[in-house]
């Protein structure tokens, strides 16, 4: 549990700060509460098929691989069932809980499946909310995602 959890801050942190270096992502893990040297991040990378991307201000930063990789898919599918709480169906909506502070990385997971009867993923600190079109579309993508979890 203590890597899949790692691994999740990981996620949330890239997604949400243009961390350039290893030292960087160390420092941020450190910062919180994670106790991690820097050959443990460069493990965590590999397994993760994080990439450098270049930013607008020409620097370059961490980033999640967006490509159909098979291993990057199941880490982020068993990193997603170790953050999930809940599924439930909301009219045509899937409300999915999480970990306090998971949701963006469960949200990104979610958006790169693309499923056809999701119109739009949103999420907060601990929740994710998956807008569909009617009823019939929701209840299929909380089977969808109630079967990622088994």
């Amino acid at each position: 549990m203590a890597r899949n959890s790692r691994q999740a801050k990981i996620l949330e942190l890239i997604s949400t700060n243009e961390i350039e270096t290893q030292e960087d992502l160390v420092s941020a893990l450190k910062a919180a509460n994670f106790d991690i040297t820097q050959a443990t991040i460069s493990r965590d990378i590999k397994e993760l098929g994080l990439i450098k991307i270049q930013t607008d201000s020409k620097k370059y930063k961490y980033a999640i691989v967006s490509s159909g990789v098979t291993t990057t898919s199941n880490k982020f599918s068993s990193i997603f069932k170790q953050c999930v709480i809940s599924i439930k169906k909301a009219m045509n909506l899937v409300v999915v809980k999480t970990l306090k502070g998971t949701a963006n990385m469960c949200a990104n997971f979610l958006d790169q499946l693309s499923y056809p009867e999701a119109l739009g993923i949103t999420y907060g600190d601990d929740t994710v909310m998956i807008v569909t079109s009617d009823v019939e579309d929701a209840y299929v993508i909380q089977n969808k995602l109630l079967e990622l979890l088994k």
